[in-house]
């Protein structure tokens, strides 16, 4: 792609989520979306794969359904309160249609069937950028909207923790295994954004950097599927041995960074007297542990027979950057200990 419109789009992906931060009147909010999701497509066609043309039309038929949702959502909003404010949402009727609208822009189950088909469909830089940048923009719209009635997010994300985990079991694309583990770990930050939004948003950060350092490692070894990483080894020893600590911090064992979300979520729905609710969660966390053993397995306890010229590729110099891969892995593998400043900084 030339490098002038990949810049254009680069700045159209970070202008749209910078409108629907900044705004607090729904139209602008709408507006900054789309503009989201137009900057997006042609980053998902570059390739001009026949997987990629379908992928990418998916996702414009789904995000179209989803925008068209919101904007007569929050007309009806204004026509029934007289007021077009994000944070000033009172109706349960438009409340609903809205946490839905948004529910399917980012993939929440139920609604969430379109992001594997999508993110397998592409390559894994442009599904790095659908898995975490395309999600903070209705993210943020989630956390201002202040529903009277917590129920549906409560359910969306007690579904989202059991689907992503329960969807992710009898997969062996890794860019499915990827879009599943998005779905949980959105299940748990929709858990606790009524309680805790600060808390949802440390959980969304903490999810980048793992979902960072995961898409970064296939792609430096070029593994789509389960039996590609058996394979590994060979092409960079070193992150081999960091990459399954780096999966289990995704799945949320200690001692890893990806345990202080879950321990500090599960500790604050207690607080809040919804103890059967936590331990629902943590019994679907096992779940998407299961595959990400799966994965570690596969890399570290699995040897792949080799020729003599295959197992040299890591003598070879590589022409990837892997400075944003070891800083994202060694983030995700060490924050952990940071978690009382953390746990400090996040009560009122």
């Amino acid at each position: 792609m030339n490098p002038y419109i990949l810049a254009v789009l680069l700045s159209g992906l970070g202008l749209g989520t910078t409108i629907t931060l900044a705004s607090s009147h729904w139209l602008l909010a709408w507006m900054g979306l789309e503009i989201n999701t137009l900057a997006v497509l042609p980053l998902m066609t570059q390739n001009h794969h026949p997987r990629a043309v379908e992928a990418t039309t998916k996702y414009f038929l789904i995000q179209a359904t989803a925008a068209a949702t919101l904007l007569f959502a929050s007309t009806t909003n204004a026509w029934l309160t007289g007021q077009w404010s994000i944070e000033q949402m009172t109706h349960p009727l438009p409340t609903t249609l809205i946490t839905l609208a948004l529910a399917l822009k980012i993939g929440l189950a139920p609604v969430h069937a379109w992001l594997p088909e999508v993110l397998q469909g592409l390559d894994l830089t442009t599904g790095l950028i659908l898995s975490t940048w395309q999600k903070i923009a209705p993210f943020i719209l989630l956390v201002q909207i202040n529903s009277p009635d917590p129920t549906i997010l409560m359910a969306l994300g007690l579904m989202s923790t059991l689907v992503g985990g329960w969807g992710g079991l009898n997969q062996t694309q890794l860019r499915k295994i990827l879009a599943y583990s998005s779905i949980a770990h959105l299940g748990w930050m929709i858990l606790i954004m009524q309680f805790s939004p600060t808390l949802a948003l440390l959980a969304l950060m903490t999810y980048f950097i793992m979902t960072f350092s995961a898409f970064l490692m296939f792609k430096l070894y070029k593994a789509t599927s389960i039996n590609t990483l058996a394979t590994s080894w060979t092409k960079a020893p070193v992150i081999m041995t960091l990459a399954p600590l780096s999966l289990l911090s995704l799945g949320g064992l200690p001692p890893f960074t990806g345990f202080m979300p879950k321990w500090l979520i599960l500790q604050e729905l207690t607080k809040q007297g919804l103890a059967a609710t936590a331990t629902f969660a943590a019994l679907t966390a096992l779940l998407s542990l299961y595959f990400y053993l799966r994965l570690s397995y596969a890399m570290t306890l699995t040897v792949s027979p080799n020729t003599l010229t295959g197992t040299t590729p890591w003598r070879f110099y590589s022409p990837q950057s892997t400075l944003p891969l070891s800083m994202t892995v060694v983030a995700a593998l060490s924050l952990l200990p940071l978690t009382p400043a953390v746990a400090a900084l996040l009560t009122p």
